[in-house]
């Protein structure tokens, strides 16, 4: 598609389905950080891996000790490793090069997502929400895992030496915490069931600030956006809310820090100064919900851009995504088929939508460019009809007059430079890091179903009566012997050929009795198949002697 001639007024986000992409039963799915790759986690407890350029498997990942479905897939920054969370309560970690298990561990609890820390270069600590249980940050390096405070009295002003096993216990069952990293990795920000946002220096497990949300519902699901600046939140009263980041891109753990000293010198409590320096750390932007139907949403998360907000109806049979900006307008409704949506995904770069149903389908939501010419040239004009038109003396010359006088500003002699590389609008990457954007398609051989499955079909052509009748044409398989077949001691299929139309009237004319006389023939080949044989192959004129 040409760019210049998009329309600029169209809004930026998908419209229609595209395609959709079918492999099993898939219950989640995540883009790479370059969008070239789509990684999804299947119901019977493997994984596949799709170039999303050319809608091709790349690679498919599967563990033999795994059989149940899969909760939630992660990328790394850098696109080397996957982590996969499974209801048997494991988290995998794998090389997605090689295809090769890096590290797996069994948790007390299912857990429903795991994300890998974005800042690490090869990340082996990943941030989990079980089910039951606090978020826990685990580090497979050293395999123990850390359990985060969940509300703000369960840790005191003092810091406390952090909570770390091989095998934490689970306390008593509440409301699962959602848990998000941001951007740079080193801090964690928890929704809990109290309707607050905590956020903690997991290296420390020390609660640093304390935002409460709106209402004081519980959060379900809590997301940045991919440039950091914002951040959402999905709760139990069907609003989703979007909070401004506050805090610096670079150096933020010192910078709160810093920010935590100084609201120490306020006279209060410990919550109230959490929360003190919590309102400088987020603000409250928007707040979106149904005010007519008030449905929950599921999956909710912003666009690559951080400019469109999204998020799907939670009811069944309802296959239906929300759009809005940032600005809090609702844009547009996209209405899937009548299945209900357990997952989405927003494409990092291009205006693309991924969504899972609940029969295992992903669909691809794409924009429906409309081309507009007029837009990007405003000299150009649309014709309704045919006109005539006068063209001018040097119109078409290769280098016309009104072009002869101007002089290029263009400065010849300066060199170009070839060697800086400009950034590219990942600037977060690291150019000494190289990423794996693309995956060599390996072939898939054929399975021993798939082989019966073919001599099963061959079987069935063989016995139908298309066949049949193509045999006794002459067009199937002869499986009378040779007569060399024969001295040979052996039997080999021959294909029969079909007689001439010359070759059957001289079988007429010798099955003709012969007038007066009666002429006996003894040879080792009838004479009559001697003669069609001959004439088939075009020796006529040797037929008769």
């Amino acid at each position: 598609m040409n760019a210049p001639i998009i329309d600029p007024l169209q809004g930026d986000f998908p419209e229609v389905i595209e395609e959709y992409l079918e492999h099993g039963v898939i219950k989640c799915v995540a883009f790479n950080h370059r969008g070239s790759l789509l990684a999804a986690g299947c119901a019977d407890g493997g994984c596949v891996i799709w170039d999303f350029e050319t809608r091709g498997i790349a690679k498919e990942i599967r563990d033999k000790d795994c059989c149940a479905a899969i909760t939630s897939v992660s990328w790394s920054k850098y696109g080397h490793r996957l982590l996969v969370s499974a209801a048997d309560k494991s988290l995998t970690l794998w090389d997605v090069n090689t295809g090769e298990k890096i590290a797996r561990t069994i948790l007390q609890q299912t857990p429903l997502h795991a994300r890998l820390n974005p800042g690490l270069t090869s990340p082996s600590l990943c941030l989990a929400c079980p089910l039951s249980s606090a978020p826990m940050i685990v580090d497979f390096d050293i395999g123990c895992t850390t359990l985060l405070p969940v509300a703000v009295p369960e840790m005191p002003d003092v810091l406390a030496p952090p909570q770390r096993s091989k095998c934490p216990e689970s306390g008593p069952p509440f409301s699962p915490a959602a848990a998000c990293f941001n951007k740079c990795g080193d801090l964690v920000y928890i929704g809990n069931s109290k309707g607050e946002i905590l956020i903690i220096d997991y290296k420390t497990v020390r609660v640093l600030a304390l935002v409460p949300v709106v209402g004081g519902a519980p959060v379900k699901n809590i997301v940045f956006s991919r440039n950091g600046k914002f951040l959402l939140t999905n709760s139990h009263d069907r609003t989703i809310r979007i909070y401004d980041n506050l805090l610096p891109a670079k150096n933020v753990l010192r910078s709160l820090e810093d920010l935590v000293k100084s609201k120490n010198e306020v006279d209060g409590d410990g919550v109230e100064k959490m929360k003190a320096v919590g309102s400088e750390c987020l603000k409250l932007n928007r707040e979106f919900q149904d005010s007519v139907t008030k449905m929950h949403w599921k999956a909710p998360c912003f666009s690559g851009d951080g400019e469109w907000v999204i998020g799907g109806s939670a009811c069944k049979g309802e296959h239906t995504i929300y759009i809005w900006d940032r600005a809090g307008h609702l844009v547009k409704i996209l209405e899937g088929p009548k299945e209900a949506l357990i997952d989405l995904a927003w494409h990092p770069v291009h205006p693309i939508i991924v969504s899972v149903s609940l029969a295992g389908l992903v669909y691809i939501w794409a924009k429906d460019y409309t081309e507009n010419w007029s837009a990007f040239a405003p000299d150009f004009k649309e014709l309704e009809e045919n006109e005539e038109y006068v063209e001018r003396e040097d119109e078409f010359d290769l280098i016309p007059e009104t072009e002869k006088v101007k002089v290029s500003d263009v400065n010849e002699d300066e060199e170009v430079d070839i060697e800086t590389v400009e950034k590219d609008s990942f600037s977060d990457s690291d150019m000494s890091v190289e990423e794996l954007r693309y995956l060599p398609a390996e072939p898939i051989p054929d399975t021993n179903e798939q082989q019966d499955n073919i001599k099963l079909i061959e079987a069935h052509i063989s016995a139908s009566p298309a066949f049949e009748e193509a045999v006794q044409n002459g067009h199937g398989a002869d499986h009378a012997s040779s007569p060399q077949g024969e001295e040979m001691g052996e039997t080999r299929g021959k294909r029969k050929r079909k007689p001439s139309e010359k070759g059957m009237e001289l079988q007429a004319e010798k099955a003709k009795p012969l007038k007066g006389s009666v002429r006996t023939v003894r040879a080792k080949r009838p004479v009559v198949d001697q003669e069609i044989d001959d004439s088939v192959n075009g020796d006529d004129d040797d037929a008769y002697y």
